[in-house]
């Protein structure tokens, strides 16, 4: 029988760096990390646009806020210790009308009460740093870098192998069972036990969540971003990463231009809603979850106090052009046939029970688990202190 001090579901970026902290703090204990792909960050790790976020859109003194600021300097110190790529080359969120005008200057304040030192940059100013930029003005924000978060989680799974941790792929986990004496966590092909679990299965977690606590009030749904590369005569295109000023009442931050770590431009991404939890193609449907998704109330409110929105991202999914146009916006230059396919990316949202987008992190918990239930973007940017906040919700069960 195989029992463990600790089993982690999930090897996206969270959970690899749970695993490293739980090994570092407690270098004696049988930890065991599960990730049903054969490699790991294979889905919202992996699939984002790399961007270490500085904390400029959310609420002070929220989760998102205090872990992306703390997230940012730790994630650029680890880069730099252990020869990692990255590049800090700042952010330009650029407004092209007066109505994004006026929303910039509450994105400035927003900005100063995290604690950053964001730059106001008039229309002069702003084409000084960006030729390619059209926009009435600017908000630079310098402190905004990106790097691989493949790589990144990658780098964490091999430091907690060496200091004792096992992993173990194509390892689906399908049903926890807790007694007062144990956790049972069931695979296709096997039953392991465990003192505690830690459950950092992205979007399915609730899944495993309502396993122990069926009356939870959120579920995930999932939200596509798409995004295209722009050819490689565009490499040079930008110095900064370029973003529109996002809607406030939205938790998607626009279609932007990102410098990639390979050195070339992405576009993306949008926030249409995906036909299930792994279905990044347009052609793809998982009928199942879809169905589930259909039947869930919290999901039918979304949709009904959103419509108009969801109704804009999809026709900007379906018609190329329309989602040119967003872009063109503040960079005219770039046309159709300058995007590339590239893949999509699935994003875990949760929303509650009344219809509402859950903005912070989300944590849930029975006496022998953890359950990480939301962590949105800057999840990856903040996952060193994510897992921080974990083992010290773990370290006294441990």
């Amino acid at each position: 029988m195989s029992h463990y001090d600790l089993i982690i579901i999930g090897g996206g970026i969270v959970g690899a760096a749970s695993a490293l902290k739980v090994m570092q703090a407690k270098p004696g204990l049988k930890v065991l990390l599960l990730e049903k792909e054969s490699e790991p960050a294979m889905h919202q790790t992996g699939r984002n646009s790399g961007v270490i976020h500085a904390g400029v859109y959310y609420a002070p003194g929220s989760l998102k806020a205090r872990y992306c600021r703390e997230g940012l300097e730790r994630t650029i110190a680890w880069c730099q210790q252990y020869n990692l790529p990255y590049l800090q080359c700042g952010k330009l969120i650029v407004a092209t009308d007066g109505q994004e005008e006026q929303r910039m200057q509450a994105l400035y304040q927003r900005c100063e009460q995290n604690n950053l030192q964001p730059q106001l940059l008039t229309q002069q100013q702003l084409q000084q740093k960006e030729s390619a930029v059209a926009g009435v003005g600017a908000i630079y924000v310098k402190q905004t870098g990106i790097t691989d978060y493949k790589r990144l989680t990658q780098h964490f799974l091999h430091l907690f192998q060496q200091a004792g941790g096992e992993v173990r792929y194509d390892s689906t986990v399908l049903g926890l069972d807790e007694t007062e004496q144990r956790v049972a966590v069931k695979t296709a092909d096997t039953e392991l036990y465990c003192e505690q679990v830690l459950n950092c299965a992205g979007v399915y977690s609730d899944e495993l969540i309502r396993q122990l606590l069926p009356d939870i009030d959120w579920r995930i749904i999932p939200f596509k971003g798409e995004y295209f590369r722009l050819t490689d005569k565009y490499n040079k295109l930008v110095k900064h990463l370029i973003y529109p000023v996002p809607d406030p009442e939205l938790p998607f931050l626009g279609v932007h231009l990102t410098l990639m770590i390979g050195g070339y431009v992405t576009v993306g991404p949008n926030a249409v809603l995906a036909l299930g939890k792994e279905a990044y193609n347009k052609t793809q449907l998982q009928l199942n979850e879809l169905l589930d998704m259909v039947r869930y109330s919290g999901f039918r409110k979304v949709v009904r106090n959103n419509w108009r929105s969801g109704l804009e991202e999809f026709r900007n999914s379906v018609n190329k052009r329309a989602y040119l146009s967003l872009v063109q916006k503040y960079c005219p230059q770039i046309a159709i046939e300058d995007l590339l396919p590239y893949p999509s990316g699935i994003r875990a949202q949760a929303v509650s029970d009344n219809g509402e987008l859950i903005h912070d992190f989300r944590f849930a918990h029975t006496q022998r688990s953890l359950h990480v239930g939301n962590a949105p973007s800057p999840a990856a940017t903040s996952a060193l202190p994510i897992a921080d906040a974990i083992f010290d919700k773990l370290k006294d069960k441990l």
